[in-house]
């Protein structure tokens, strides 16, 4: 493997638990631009958050969970509600552009929010959890009365907060997309391991830089990484719920053959393992899908809302 292919392996590897921006500021061999990492959820008037059978007023609700804020943000609409869900280092805003035309598109109810530690969010200390980040939305979707008839759309990391979400809360998943999400299939013992070996250097340094939210949000995330997904290694997508998984023609690991291969091995062994789930290619697209094509991202959201409305 050439030095190039390398420096993008590290990259991409690394973008399953860091994201891309950090990991150009840190790594030095790197010769492309990092991008840049989504800014913070605008100024918005906080509701309060009060349980109600009525529909949720638009903007930001700070809804609290076990003991800390987390904020979501409503767009009006009707049923089905979408919920969007970022990846991992991102924030509600990575959504920004795509909201108002997913609304357009679909006249759904729509819902993004700031996972703990992200955007408006407060911290939780200690390790990332899955699980915790699926109570958190719980929390949040039910606070706000959404209970049913929900089309969960998740890019990246989000992929784990959704299998955990729909395990725990039957029947209140109608339908998902998957964007080049992280599904069970890939985290074999070998891939955990290729994984927390070349992240290593960065989260070393990290730590060695001063104490942001972000920097501590990111060091977290990487905390426990192989037992967290060894355990996500043994989850199974339930049966009932149709999946559209929608995998990027470069995968995370561009310059990678061999675990670019795994991730589209890893995306149609998902596929096959239960009915009602389609493979999509977004063609010339990065990991970066949502950002690299909106139009098909957008489409396939809303043909899934087409088809459970």
């Amino acid at each position: 493997m050439t030095t190039q292919k390398i420096s993008r392996f590290h990259r991409a590897a690394v973008a399953l638990v860091l994201p891309v921006a950090v990991i150009g500021a840190l790594a030095a061999c790197d010769d492309s631009a990092a991008s840049q990492a989504a800014p913070a959820a605008g100024p918005e008037a906080a509701v309060p958050s009060t349980s109600t059978s009525a529909a949720p007023a638009a903007g930001l609700h700070m809804i609290a969970n076990n003991g800390h804020q987390l904020a979501f943000h409503v767009t009006p609409g009707g049923s089905p509600t979408i919920v969007l869900d970022a990846g991992g280092g991102e924030d509600s805003s990575y959504w920004d552009a795509l909201v108002p035309q997913l609304s357009q598109a679909t006249g759904s109810q729509i819902i993004t929010y700031d996972r703990a530690g992200m955007g408006a969010s407060e911290e939780v200390t200690g390790p990332w959890d899955p699980q915790a980040a699926a109570s958190d939305l719980q929390a949040g979707l039910r606070e706000l009365g959404v209970t049913q008839n929900v089309i969960l759309a998740g890019h990246s990391q989000a992929g784990e907060v959704a299998h955990y979400f729909v395990l725990a809360n039957p029947g209140v998943v109608s339908g998902a997309v998957l964007i080049d999400a992280n599904v069970p299939q890939f985290f074999t013992d070998t891939q955990i391991q290729r994984i927390v070996t070349l992240t290593a250097p960065q989260i070393e340094e990290l730590k060695k830089a001063p104490s942001t939210k972000a920097n501590r949000q990111l060091i977290a995330t990487a905390d426990n990484f192989g037992p967290t997904h060894q355990a996500y290694h043994k989850v199974s997508w339930p049966d009932s719920i149709p999946v559209i998984y929608v995998v990027s023609d470069k995968t995370p690991f561009d310059g990678s053959p061999q675990d670019a291969q795994a991730w589209r091995d890893a995306a149609a062994a998902f596929v096959k393992a239960g009915p009602d789930r389609t493979l999509v290619t977004a063609k010339g697209s990065s990991h970066d899908v949502p950002q690299d094509e909106p139009v098909l991202v957008l489409n396939e959201i809303a043909q899934m809302t087409a088809t459970v409305k």
